[in-house]
């Protein structure tokens, strides 16, 4: 059975979608199942892919309105192991449609657990608000994973985020834990980026990865060709990161083995005990206070 993880951060441009895209592609080079649902109406995961949304006949909007089965709506990618279900524009009025639905929190969850026995891992990719096509995320997950800006503000929309996780668990998905917080956009040459890096740290603790995600021009630029980092610039200091990223993600997520990462310079991840010792023993991670 594989897991869900949903990547969530209510603030935009935090990198979550490149996030999610070049996660699932080194996961997938690493010889695993990995299934994007981008549930951004933005539908940036999809032309991150080199998928063109104006040609698609169905999306992940059959599958929150209509119950359309992950499986049928996938697409394949130039990445071996690596399929997504595409977003649409339709996906943008979903959350009005949702409002008078019953079970309108739980209209992807059944079928992320229906999708799950096919694949080893389904990455959400959610969009920047903390609405019901969010939540949706959250009550399929199995654990969500927050990218973290090292920006001026960056920790204060965290508390909002931290809040509704603790009400999607006591509330819909009892079992939703936080996977980590990657710190994103990092550059290592300004004391703004370093101060955001040790204040996540103090507060949040062993729950931020190790690994940093650093500024790069070719990360960047990687999505307008259509394509993950690792086959637009392979050699770049974005791909090593996300690389060693994707190393310490096994790790810290006990996926199944599968084929070796080519992660250089892997970060050993702290055993489960220490790792989460910036989270309580009900799974939450303590307040954040305000940047």
């Amino acid at each position: 059975m594989g897991q869900t993880i949903a990547c969530a951060n209510q603030k935009g441009g935090v990198g979550k979608t490149t996030t999610v895209v070049n996660l699932g592609t080194y996961l997938a080079l690493g010889g695993r199942r990995i299934r994007i649902v981008d549930l951004d109406p933005q539908g940036n995961a999809t032309s991150g892919l080199g998928i063109d949304r104006a040609s698609l006949g169905r999306s992940v909007y059959d599958a929150i309105t209509d119950r359309a089965p992950l499986a049928e709506l996938a697409l394949p990618t130039a990445i071996d192991g690596l399929t997504i279900v595409p977003s649409a524009i339709e996906l943008a009025g979903a959350e009005v449609e949702l409002a008078g639905l019953d079970r309108r929190e739980r209209r992807l969850s059944g079928l992320v657990d229906d999708d799950a026995s096919a694949t080893d891992l389904i990455l959400i990719d959610c969009p920047p608000s903390l609405g019901l096509l969010t939540v949706n995320a959250l009550t399929a997950a199995d654990a969500v994973l927050i990218p973290l800006q090292c920006e001026y503000y960056a920790l204060e929309g965290m508390t909002q985020l931290i809040a509704t996780v603790n009400l999607v668990r006591d509330h819909l998905n009892p079992g939703l834990e936080v996977n980590g917080i990657l710190l994103t956009m990092a550059d290592p040459r300004t004391n703004l980026s370093q101060q955001v890096a040790a204040e996540a740290r103090a507060h949040l603790g062993p729950a931020v990865y190790d690994t940093v995600i650093p500024r790069s021009v070719r990360l960047s630029e990687a999505p307008s060709f259509g394509r993950p980092v690792e086959l637009h610039a392979p050699d770049s200091k974005g791909a090593a990161a996300y690389r060693r990223f994707a190393d310490e993600f096994v790790r810290r997520t006990d996926l199944p083995p599968a084929g070796t990462l080519d992660a250089p310079e892997a970060v050993d991840a702290p055993p489960p005990a220490e790792r989460r010792a910036g989270i309580t023993e009900e799974g939450r991670i303590p307040a954040v206070v305000e940047a």
